[in-house]
């Protein structure tokens, strides 16, 4: 008897190990026999932490790292506090984001904390390791913008589209999850609808197709008005795009293209996000604080991950400890839109400044796969030569013929969707610059979207002969630079400017920068006029800064220009020159 105990209690504890065994790539539920270790954790929130001027109107929404159990996530694991008083309100959970709706507005210039407790759990039942809190204070104005979609994945009009990628959609803001369906979001092969999944996380909503893609084929894509923010405003209109696919699935790996910081930095600023970009456009469900972490040592950072397109940002709850080396790590869980994984875990270090040295201004725009680019445009480039070009040049979806620049003029690459431009500093094949194109769009929406409340309107649109430091800065109408105008901060701050109208610098007049300011961290938005006019440098005129444009870009006679101009229609030279910081 004593030998079939022994027996018994040896085939127990062989299938209780192999039950306990786990790959560590269980992101949707955990198959019968086995028990799956990973913890839960909240990826992001919105708001975020410490935010201010936070609207009255809108839902609180977290986003967790992988698929939680619906009957965990109520309104007593997912609380909202002002002081000590509840906010009443309703909870919802769907995909992977738990929505927060107050009953009412919440109150002005208040302060509120949000909680989610280890009540929690995923599909296996494992909870999270701690509460998550989060506190965030109110403005005084309520939400009334629309939402508008900012890019999409293929471009409208794209071509060669691999059958096996996921269709995707970034939008100016967060979208509430609960209105992001396939009722909302469909994709039709003519009249018929094909099936598939649509996901939501932070700005980015997915679908998924059941299948792949029929090759050859024209897909319209379709986002309805029945998708909305977290303060319930609707899109202003169907957001509908058309896309052809090519003859092949997508089976190429991402790559890790640059970080920032770079691998080995010093000196680093403690106030600052860490970032990564991807060769192209990320699955943003699977960029979460498990497969993007950040550690000091052996001890972990705490922070919230997200990605738009194709860059990844790590936010730290707090600043960085000085004189300190971290390290950074993305993991194989990391993926492209057609589901392919990175091939090796990508990972690199960087040291604080000694001095806990901090940077002014806003967080800079993360210009993503847009940056090696010196002329990014939508509607093509023309020129009247010679001009002298450093950096990359390229337009999309428009063919290589609207290119018109040659190669004595360009120290980099042309890239076209039709290889069209002249060799042999063109590609000599055709190249898909929709990730380009799409992270040069969802800069703008970015940058146009940054919000801060000492946002100033300087010198009611004539900035000509003032000292501008560090800073975001908005205007309702024109911006003129009608005698030179100085930039002064350090080589790590920030100037964004915010311009609904056109941008125009006079004749022979400067952008001077002052005291280690770089031109890398200069964004000029502009939003243009509706004759199409976006931004004029004029003759000999000297420019500094990265340009993101709705609209027109143009360089008359003899003007330079050290940073970038990316325009979503077209850019117009004149024997210029064009420096990519």
């Amino acid at each position: 008897m004593r030998k079939y105990k022994m027996l018994f209690m040896a085939l127990f504890l062989a299938v209780f190990i192999a039950g306990c065994t786990d790959d560590g790539n269980n992101a949707g539920g955990t198959p019968a026999g086995t028990i799956n270790p990973i913890v839960p954790t909240v990826t992001s929130t919105n708001p975020a932490n410490g935010d201010t001027g936070v609207l009255i109107n809108r839902k609180i929404a977290a986003t967790f790292s992988e698929t939680m159990d619906p009957a965990t996530i109520t309104g007593t694991t997912f609380t909202l506090m002002q002081g000590t008083t509840p906010v009443s309100g309703a909870v919802s959970y769907s995909g992977s984001v738990a929505t927060f709706t107050p009953g009412s507005n919440l109150a002005p210039n208040t302060t509120l904390t949000a909680t989610i407790t280890t009540g929690t759990t995923d599909l296996a039942d494992n909870t999270l390791a701690s509460n998550y809190v989060w506190s965030f204070t109110t403005g005084v104005t309520a939400d009334t913008t629309a939402p508008m979609a900012s890019s999409t994945n293929p471009l409208d009009s794209g071509t060669g589209v691999f059958t096996n990628s996921n269709i995707a959609a970034t939008f100016s803001e967060t979208v509430d999850p609960a209105t992001c369906t396939t009722t909302t979001f469909t994709l039709g092969q003519g009249t018929t609808p094909v099936s598939g999944t649509v996901s939501c996380v932070d700005g980015t909503a997915t679908f998924d197709p059941t299948n792949n893609l029929e090759a050859s084929t024209t897909y319209t894509a379709t986002i309805t008005t029945g998708l909305k923010d977290l303060a319930g405003n609707t899109l202003a209109a169907n957001k509908t795009w058309n896309f052809t696919t090519g003859a092949a699935a997508d089976t190429t790996p991402p790559t890790v293209s640059s970080t920032n910081p770079v691998d080995t930095a010093t000196g680093v600023v403690i106030n600052r996000n860490i970032t990564a970009t991807f060769s192209e456009a990320v699955d943003p469900t699977t960029i979460t604080t498990a497969t993007f972490t950040l550690m000091q040592g052996a001890t972990t950072v705490l922070g919230s991950v997200t990605s738009v397109g194709s860059v990844a940002t790590f936010d730290p709850t707090s600043d960085l400890a000085a004189n300190t080396t971290f390290t950074a790590t993305i993991t194989t869980g990391a993926k492209d839109l057609a589901g392919n994984a990175l091939a090796v875990n990508k990972t690199w270090s960087f040291t604080t400044s000694a001095s806990g040295t901090t940077a002014l201004g806003p967080a800079p725009v993360v210009l993503g796969t847009a940056a090696p680019f010196a002329i990014l445009t939508k509607s093509g480039v023309t020129d009247v030569p010679t001009s002298a070009i450093t950096g990359n040049v390229g337009a999309s979806p428009i063919t290589g013929a609207a290119i018109l620049v040659t190669c004595p003029e360009v120290t980099g690459t042309i890239f076209s969707v039709d290889a069209a431009g002249p060799a042999p500093c063109s590609v000599t094949d055709p190249i898909d610059l929709t990730t380009n194109v799409g992270d040069m769009e969802i800069a703008y929406t970015d940058a146009a979207g940054r919000t801060l409340p000492d946002a100033t309107e300087l010198g009611a649109g004539e900035i000509g002969g003032l000292t501008i430091v560090p800073g975001l800065y908005k205007w309702s109408s024109n911006v003129l630079i009608s005698t030179d105008v100085t930039l002064s901060g350090g080589a790590n701050d920030v100037w964004i400017f915010q311009i609904a109208g056109t941008l125009a610098e006079a004749n022979g007049i400067h952008v001077n920068l002052l005291g280690g300011a770089l031109a890398k961290n200069i964004f000029w938005q502009v939003g243009g006029d509706s004759s199409g006019v976006g931004v004029t440098i004029g003759t000999t005129a000297h420019f500094e800064g990265t340009v993101l444009a709705l609209k027109a870009i143009a360089l008359t006679t003899g003007a330079t220009v050290n940073g970038r101009l990316l325009a979503q229609t077209a850019v117009t030279l004149q024997s210029n020159m064009v420096t990519r910081p």
